[in-house]
């Protein structure tokens, strides 16, 4: 944790550093395993200490089964929204998978062309933002008091 302002490079640079974690289902240790929101807390407690608040158990159709952007709602109780299209290093990413879909996919923007991210069945890496993720790209946010 910080005590002088948070920056947007050591807002990617604890994102890096949870590179090949694994993908665990509602996880959230470096090294250990990670989902994506999982990935963000971690990055949250890295950069500016304890969790506003913990997440409920979820399935892994948590979205399906619920029908509301939950996500995105907590976002919005803690992290700055901005206009997704305007999204820079170190800001979250939240994703719908289809267009008639909650939005329940998060990752941090490794820069204007990449995303850090964890996803089933994989290790969290930097992954290029290709035109398929952009398309799916519903809401960015900020995290607080960054620079």
């Amino acid at each position: 944790m910080t005590s002088t302002a948070l920056t947007r490079a050591a807002i990617v640079a604890e994102a890096r550093s949870w590179i090949g974690t694994r993908y665990r289902h509602q996880a959230s240790c470096k090294g250990v395993g990670c989902d994506c929101l999982g990935l963000v807390r971690g990055v949250w407690r890295g950069c500016l200490g304890a969790e506003p608040e913990t997440p409920p158990a979820y399935a892994p159709d948590w979205a399906e089964a619920g029908g509301e952007d939950t996500l995105a709602a907590a976002a919005l109780r803690h992290l700055v929204p901005i206009p997704p299209e305007a999204f820079s290093t170190g800001d979250v990413l939240l994703f719908r998978w289809r267009d008639d879909c909650v939005a329940k996919h998060l990752a941090i923007a490794g820069s204007a062309h990449s995303m850090i991210h964890a996803h089933d069945g994989a290790a969290v890496c930097e992954v290029a933002i290709a035109p398929w993720w952009r398309r799916r790209l519903a809401f960015a946010f900020s995290f607080p008091g960054v620079k």
